[in-house]
């Protein structure tokens, strides 16, 4: 069975040839994107257990808001 790169070179050769290289760069740029997401995902999982993150009381925030509202 093939792996997915030898799945993804012979999906790509049975493109045309000028519809090759755009759909390269598309892979690319979702896997920089899946990259990118990834990271901030560990960020966010990073301060969840740093004890940085709380839940968001947005009733409060609300009363607060209205309560400095000159």
């Amino acid at each position: 069975m093939p792996n997915s790169t030898e799945k993804a070179a012979a999906a790509l050769e049975l493109l045309p040839e000028e519809l090759r290289e755009p759909a390269v760069a598309y892979l690319l740029e979702q896997a920089e994107k899946f990259r990118a997401l990834q990271q901030d995902i560990e960020k966010g999982l990073a301060d969840v257990k740093a004890g940085r993150v709380h839940e968001w009381d947005f009733a409060g925030f609300l009363r607060r808001a209205r309560s400095t509202t000159p």
